[in-house]
Protein backbone atom coordinates (compact mmCIF):
# COMPACT_ATOMS: atom_id res chain seq x y z
CA UNK A 1 0.00 0.00 0.00
CA UNK A 2 1.28 3.03 -0.93
CA UNK A 3 1.43 5.79 1.91
CA UNK A 4 -0.27 8.54 2.33
CA UNK A 5 0.40 11.99 1.11
CA UNK A 6 -0.62 15.74 2.74
CA UNK A 7 -2.72 17.30 0.44
CA UNK A 8 -3.33 20.94 -0.29
CA UNK A 9 -5.41 23.45 -2.44
CA UNK A 10 -6.86 26.58 -2.36
CA UNK A 11 -10.29 26.78 -2.11
CA UNK A 12 -13.03 29.41 -1.72
CA UNK A 13 -12.09 30.46 1.69
CA UNK A 14 -8.55 30.03 2.22
CA UNK A 15 -5.93 27.07 1.68
CA UNK A 16 -6.85 23.74 2.49
CA UNK A 17 -4.86 21.09 3.97
CA UNK A 18 -5.38 17.21 4.22
CA UNK A 19 -2.90 15.86 6.92
CA UNK A 20 -2.74 12.17 7.16
CA UNK A 21 -2.76 10.40 10.77
CA UNK A 22 0.75 8.52 10.86
CA UNK A 23 -1.54 6.00 13.27
CA UNK A 24 -4.56 5.65 11.66
CA UNK A 25 -4.45 3.74 8.17
CA UNK A 26 -7.05 5.88 6.49
CA UNK A 27 -7.56 9.14 9.18
CA UNK A 28 -6.98 12.46 8.18
CA UNK A 29 -7.34 15.92 9.65
CA UNK A 30 -8.44 18.92 7.48
CA UNK A 31 -7.42 22.21 8.56
CA UNK A 32 -8.50 25.35 6.81
CA UNK A 33 -5.84 28.52 7.29
CA UNK A 34 -4.26 25.88 10.01
CA UNK A 35 -7.43 25.98 12.05
CA UNK A 36 -8.35 22.16 12.52
CA UNK A 37 -12.04 21.60 10.94
CA UNK A 38 -12.99 18.08 10.98
CA UNK A 39 -11.01 14.66 11.59
CA UNK A 40 -12.35 11.43 9.65
CA UNK A 41 -11.22 8.29 9.61
CA UNK A 42 -12.80 6.19 6.31
CA UNK A 43 -12.85 2.91 8.13
CA UNK A 44 -14.27 3.76 11.21
CA UNK A 45 -16.86 6.52 10.52
CA UNK A 46 -18.15 6.25 14.21
CA UNK A 47 -14.35 6.90 15.38
CA UNK A 48 -14.79 11.40 16.53
CA UNK A 49 -11.07 12.11 17.51
CA UNK A 50 -12.05 15.86 18.73
CA UNK A 51 -14.00 16.42 21.62
CA UNK A 52 -16.50 18.73 20.60
CA UNK A 53 -17.40 16.18 17.86
CA UNK A 54 -17.61 13.58 20.53
CA UNK A 55 -19.94 15.15 22.78
CA UNK A 56 -22.30 15.90 19.56
CA UNK A 57 -22.54 12.51 18.61
CA UNK A 58 -23.81 12.03 22.36
CA UNK A 59 -26.68 14.24 21.35
CA UNK A 60 -27.48 12.35 18.45
CA UNK A 61 -27.19 9.10 19.97
CA UNK A 62 -29.84 10.30 22.48
CA UNK A 63 -32.24 12.17 19.97
CA UNK A 64 -33.88 9.07 18.85
CA UNK A 65 -33.69 5.56 19.80
CA UNK A 66 -30.79 3.67 18.67
CA UNK A 67 -30.63 2.95 15.05
CA UNK A 68 -33.67 4.83 13.92
CA UNK A 69 -33.22 6.53 10.75
CA UNK A 70 -33.19 10.22 10.90
CA UNK A 71 -33.50 13.28 8.54
CA UNK A 72 -30.77 15.54 9.26
CA UNK A 73 -29.70 18.63 8.10
CA UNK A 74 -25.64 19.37 8.54
CA UNK A 75 -24.73 23.26 8.52
CA UNK A 76 -21.34 23.23 7.78
CA UNK A 77 -19.72 20.55 6.12
CA UNK A 78 -15.71 20.33 6.86
CA UNK A 79 -14.86 16.50 6.24
CA UNK A 80 -18.52 15.35 6.44
CA UNK A 81 -17.28 13.67 10.09
CA UNK A 82 -20.61 13.67 11.80
CA UNK A 83 -22.93 12.92 8.54
CA UNK A 84 -20.60 9.87 8.08
CA UNK A 85 -21.10 8.82 12.10
CA UNK A 86 -25.07 9.52 10.99
CA UNK A 87 -24.78 6.93 8.15
CA UNK A 88 -22.99 4.11 10.11
CA UNK A 89 -25.07 4.76 13.35
CA UNK A 90 -28.13 5.24 12.00
CA UNK A 91 -28.62 3.37 8.41
CA UNK A 92 -31.67 4.91 6.08
CA UNK A 93 -30.81 8.09 7.07
CA UNK A 94 -31.56 11.12 4.77
CA UNK A 95 -29.19 13.93 5.80
CA UNK A 96 -28.41 17.36 3.81
CA UNK A 97 -25.29 18.79 4.04
CA UNK A 98 -24.84 23.14 3.49
CA UNK A 99 -21.33 23.82 2.85
CA UNK A 100 -20.63 27.56 1.62
CA UNK A 101 -17.06 26.77 0.20
CA UNK A 102 -17.64 24.65 -3.05
CA UNK A 103 -13.70 24.44 -3.74
CA UNK A 104 -13.66 22.89 0.02
CA UNK A 105 -16.79 20.36 -0.68
CA UNK A 106 -14.94 19.22 -4.09
CA UNK A 107 -11.59 18.30 -1.89
CA UNK A 108 -13.21 16.36 -0.05
CA UNK A 109 -15.21 14.61 -2.41
CA UNK A 110 -11.95 14.00 -4.55
CA UNK A 111 -9.79 12.65 -1.77
CA UNK A 112 -12.27 11.50 1.09
CA UNK A 113 -15.29 10.31 -0.90
CA UNK A 114 -18.57 9.49 0.39
CA UNK A 115 -19.26 5.44 0.38
CA UNK A 116 -22.31 4.73 -1.85
CA UNK A 117 -25.55 5.00 -0.53
CA UNK A 118 -24.86 7.04 2.22
CA UNK A 119 -27.95 8.86 1.82
CA UNK A 120 -25.58 12.66 2.31
CA UNK A 121 -26.47 14.84 -0.61
CA UNK A 122 -23.96 18.06 -0.71
CA UNK A 123 -25.01 21.37 -1.42
CA UNK A 124 -22.49 24.09 -2.18
CA UNK A 125 -24.82 27.52 -0.31
CA UNK A 126 -24.77 29.61 2.57
CA UNK A 127 -26.26 28.19 5.68
CA UNK A 128 -28.81 30.69 6.84
CA UNK A 129 -29.97 31.55 2.76
CA UNK A 130 -30.79 27.91 2.27
CA UNK A 131 -32.24 27.16 5.85
CA UNK A 132 -34.82 30.10 4.92
CA UNK A 133 -35.70 28.48 2.00
CA UNK A 134 -36.33 24.90 3.26
CA UNK A 135 -39.54 23.61 3.86
CA UNK A 136 -41.10 23.71 7.65
CA UNK A 137 -41.11 21.11 9.54
CA UNK A 138 -38.67 18.77 7.12
CA UNK A 139 -35.85 17.96 9.65
CA UNK A 140 -35.78 15.48 12.72
CA UNK A 141 -32.35 17.02 13.77
CA UNK A 142 -30.76 20.73 12.27
CA UNK A 143 -26.64 20.20 12.97
CA UNK A 144 -24.69 24.05 13.18
CA UNK A 145 -20.79 23.20 12.94
CA UNK A 146 -20.14 26.58 10.67
CA UNK A 147 -17.30 28.01 11.64
CA UNK A 148 -15.05 30.76 9.11
CA UNK A 149 -11.88 29.85 10.09
CA UNK A 150 -12.30 29.91 13.76
CA UNK A 151 -15.43 32.00 14.32
CA UNK A 152 -19.14 31.14 14.06
CA UNK A 153 -20.48 33.50 11.68
CA UNK A 154 -22.57 36.42 13.02
CA UNK A 155 -25.83 35.93 10.56
CA UNK A 156 -25.95 32.14 12.35
CA UNK A 157 -26.23 34.05 15.76
CA UNK A 158 -29.65 35.85 15.30
CA UNK A 159 -33.01 35.58 17.03
CA UNK A 160 -34.23 35.51 13.23
CA UNK A 161 -31.69 32.35 12.93
CA UNK A 162 -32.66 30.80 15.66
CA UNK A 163 -36.31 31.43 14.44
CA UNK A 164 -35.57 29.72 11.09
CA UNK A 165 -34.20 26.71 12.48
CA UNK A 166 -37.07 26.10 14.29
CA UNK A 167 -39.59 26.23 11.84
CA UNK A 168 -37.04 24.09 9.73
CA UNK A 169 -37.54 21.51 12.09
CA UNK A 170 -40.47 19.19 13.13
CA UNK A 171 -42.38 19.26 16.50
CA UNK A 172 -40.11 16.35 18.14
CA UNK A 173 -36.80 17.76 16.47
CA UNK A 174 -33.82 18.41 17.74
CA UNK A 175 -31.19 21.04 17.02
CA UNK A 176 -27.38 21.24 17.56
CA UNK A 177 -24.67 23.79 17.93
CA UNK A 178 -20.58 23.92 18.32
CA UNK A 179 -20.36 27.43 19.75
CA UNK A 180 -16.73 28.69 21.40
CA UNK A 181 -16.13 31.02 24.11
CA UNK A 182 -14.53 32.41 27.43
CA UNK A 183 -15.29 33.99 30.25
CA UNK A 184 -17.20 36.53 30.93
CA UNK A 185 -18.95 34.30 27.73
CA UNK A 186 -20.46 38.11 26.08
CA UNK A 187 -21.29 35.60 23.00
CA UNK A 188 -21.93 32.45 24.72
CA UNK A 189 -24.72 33.79 27.29
CA UNK A 190 -26.62 35.62 24.56
CA UNK A 191 -26.61 32.71 22.63
CA UNK A 192 -28.51 30.88 25.09
CA UNK A 193 -31.01 33.64 25.65
CA UNK A 194 -31.61 33.70 22.04
CA UNK A 195 -32.66 29.92 21.78
CA UNK A 196 -34.25 30.00 24.73
CA UNK A 197 -36.76 32.64 23.06
CA UNK A 198 -37.64 30.09 20.77
CA UNK A 199 -37.36 26.59 22.23
CA UNK A 200 -38.33 25.25 25.20
CA UNK A 201 -35.78 23.13 26.59
CA UNK A 202 -31.88 23.32 26.42
CA UNK A 203 -29.29 22.02 27.43
CA UNK A 204 -25.09 22.80 27.30
CA UNK A 205 -22.42 20.27 27.08
CA UNK A 206 -19.22 21.39 27.95
CA UNK A 207 -15.84 21.16 30.05
CA UNK A 208 -15.98 21.99 33.71
CA UNK A 209 -12.94 24.36 33.28
CA UNK A 210 -14.73 26.03 30.09
CA UNK A 211 -18.08 26.44 32.53
CA UNK A 212 -16.05 27.79 35.18
CA UNK A 213 -14.27 30.23 33.11
CA UNK A 214 -11.15 28.85 33.36
CA UNK A 215 -10.21 28.54 29.67
CA UNK A 216 -11.31 28.98 25.90
CA UNK A 217 -12.81 26.30 24.94
CA UNK A 218 -16.49 24.62 23.08
CA UNK A 219 -19.54 24.08 24.17
CA UNK A 220 -22.21 22.04 22.35
CA UNK A 221 -26.12 23.13 22.68
CA UNK A 222 -29.16 21.38 22.36
CA UNK A 223 -32.58 22.56 22.07
CA UNK A 224 -35.90 21.39 21.50
CA UNK A 225 -39.43 21.96 22.21
CA UNK A 226 -39.71 18.56 23.85
CA UNK A 227 -38.18 17.25 27.29
CA UNK A 228 -34.48 16.08 26.47
CA UNK A 229 -33.08 12.80 27.62
CA UNK A 230 -30.61 14.42 29.79
CA UNK A 231 -29.68 11.49 32.08
CA UNK A 232 -28.47 9.76 29.39
CA UNK A 233 -26.98 12.70 27.78
CA UNK A 234 -24.73 13.05 30.80
CA UNK A 235 -24.13 9.87 31.18
CA UNK A 236 -22.34 9.98 27.85
CA UNK A 237 -20.66 12.92 28.34
CA UNK A 238 -18.99 12.00 31.75
CA UNK A 239 -17.83 8.88 30.42
CA UNK A 240 -15.70 10.72 27.89
CA UNK A 241 -11.99 10.55 27.64
CA UNK A 242 -12.25 14.49 28.59
CA UNK A 243 -15.60 14.30 30.86
CA UNK A 244 -17.90 17.15 30.31
CA UNK A 245 -20.86 18.19 32.04
CA UNK A 246 -24.26 18.92 31.04
CA UNK A 247 -25.98 22.21 32.33
CA UNK A 248 -29.93 22.17 32.14
CA UNK A 249 -32.93 23.76 33.63
CA UNK A 250 -32.00 26.00 37.30
CA UNK A 251 -28.42 25.90 36.46
CA UNK A 252 -28.35 26.82 32.85
CA UNK A 253 -30.92 29.72 33.76
CA UNK A 254 -28.38 30.84 36.24
CA UNK A 255 -25.52 30.72 33.58
CA UNK A 256 -27.40 32.90 31.19
CA UNK A 257 -28.23 35.59 33.62
CA UNK A 258 -29.50 39.18 32.59
CA UNK A 259 -28.72 38.35 28.48
CA UNK A 260 -31.24 38.66 25.95
CA UNK A 261 -31.19 37.34 22.16
CA UNK A 262 -29.59 38.96 19.79
CA UNK A 263 -30.86 41.02 16.88
CA UNK A 264 -30.02 40.68 13.38
CA UNK A 265 -28.52 44.13 13.62
CA UNK A 266 -26.08 43.29 16.75
CA UNK A 267 -24.93 39.89 15.89
CA UNK A 268 -21.26 39.08 15.88
CA UNK A 269 -18.95 36.18 15.34
CA UNK A 270 -17.62 34.09 18.32
CA UNK A 271 -15.15 35.44 19.95
CA UNK A 272 -11.46 34.70 17.99
CA UNK A 273 -9.75 32.02 20.05
CA UNK A 274 -6.55 32.98 21.91
CA UNK A 275 -3.30 31.78 20.41
CA UNK A 276 -3.28 28.64 19.39
CA UNK A 277 -6.51 27.45 20.19
CA UNK A 278 -8.81 27.08 17.26
CA UNK A 279 -11.90 25.50 19.21
CA UNK A 280 -11.94 22.04 18.84
CA UNK A 281 -11.43 21.05 21.71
Amino acid sequence: MSEAIPVTRAVDHGTAKLMPDVDRARAWLLTVDGAPQSYVDLDEPTHLEFEYARRLGHALDTVAEPGRPLDVLHLGGGALTLPRYVAATRPGSRQDVVEADRGLLELVADHLPLPAGSGITLHAADARTWLEAAPAGSADVLVADVFGGSRVPAHLTSLAYAREAGRVLRADGVYLANLADAAPFAFLRPQLATFAAVFEELALIAEPAVLRGRRFGNAVLVAAHHPLDVTALARLAASDAFPARVEHGSGLRGFVGDAVPVRDEEAVPSPEPPGGAFGIG
